[in-house]
């Protein structure tokens, strides 16, 4: 588990900017990288490690930004993807895969303010919980003409918001957040981090291992924090709101390890590694979650997740999934990739 120098093109002080990729000159020189350092082809590798970013788009890393992951300190995603393009890049040798997941969103989708109004019409302001209760009372239903835009009958679309928000709140999930509009598809908000988008390019290049995409996120009538599902699969009569992403369930199980990083810790990741967990316990002493590039969800005086996120690393850790930082050396590292 040799580390590697960061080559000379990785700017830290210009991850919080975003510009063009020079793919043309990544390629010459992560070829030149690959030849320098005797870096094999990923295919051959062994053991085989997979990161897992998590979202690191600019819409949740770029300060500015629709849903900047500010934490506690305020710039925790920025800080965050300094830490992801630098770690990516010291361990090329040993990262032999990479899989990334993009939240994935258009104008009218159930957390968005476009399509839950008041009695009176008013949509929901961002970041309202909409509450079991709420619904119930008539205090929020579905915007009629919204819904007829996507092909549902009204009185069906506030039978489903009755629906849904029961569904969450007996499955024990959040409350059904209105967000601001974010990681609209299309949009520059939905694009990774440049410098996390050219380390990634720059990796596969060099250890000949194209990144796999994940869009998660698209379905109009459900949330999905989670990379492996929605949040609710089925609607009040059974209808079919979202899927189980198997394959790539399959995908992460053929890996000696996973390294798992990105945004937010408070929801996709935590619900991702939940998930994971979940359909593939076998993978939890393979798991190795990156505490210092994820962070959680906070907006002063309005909402605060940090200790949400925290008591979910600690079931992840009971679970067997290893916390490390990815400041350490992997060879410090307990379980298969450290050897102890």
């Amino acid at each position: 588990m040799i580390e590697l120098p960061l080559p000379a093109h990785f700017d830290p002080d210009r991850v919080g900017d975003v510009w063009r990729v020079d793919y043309e000159a990544r390629f010459a020189d992560a070829v030149a990288w690959r030849n320098e350092h005797r870096l094999g082809a990923a295919g051959d590798a062994d053991p085989r490690v997979c990161l897992l970013l998590v979202d690191a788009q600019n819409t949740f890393c770029t300060p500015g930004f629709e849903l900047f992951v500010a934490g506690r300190s305020g710039t925790g995603a920025l800080d965050d993807s300094r830490r992801i393009c630098a770690f990516l890049y010291r361990s090329l040798g040993t990262i032999t895969h990479t899989v990334v997941t993009l939240d994935t969103h258009q104008a009218f989708q159930i957390f968005h303010e476009t399509l839950v109004v008041d009695a009176e019409g008013r949509h929901a302001p961002p970041y309202t919980l909409v509450s079991r209760d709420d619904v119930e009372s008539g205090r929020w239903r579905v915007e009629p003409e919204a819904a007829r835009a996507l092909g549902l009958d009204p009185a069906r679309a506030d039978e489903h918001l009755r629906s849904y928000v029961a569904t969450l709140t007996a499955g024990g999930k959040y409350e059904l957040t209105i967000w601001p509009f974010h990681a609209m598809l299309g949009g520059i908000g939905h694009a990774l981090v440049s410098a996390v988008e050219e380390a990634l390019f720059f990796h596969a290049v060099a250890r000949r291992s194209p990144t796999r995409f994940e869009l998660k996120g698209r379905e109009p009538w459900t949330e999905h924090y989670s990379a492996l599902g929605p949040e609710v699969l089925r609607g009040a009569r059974g209808e079919v709101l979202g899927e189980r992403n198997a394959a790539l369930v399959e995908h992460l199980r053929g890996f000696d390890a996973v390294i798992v990083a990105g945004q937010a810790k408070s929801h996709c990741v935590a619900w991702t590694i939940e998930d994971l967990l979940e359909d593939a316990p076998e993978l939890g002493s393979r798991l190795y979650l990156l505490e210092d590039c994820s962070s959680p969800v906070v907006v002063p005086g309005v909402v605060d997740y940090t200790d949400a996120a925290d008591d979910a690393f600690a079931r992840f850790a009971q679970a067997g999934a290893h916390i490390v930082r990815s400041t350490d050396p992997i060879a410090s590292w307990p379980g298969p990739l450290g050897g102890s």
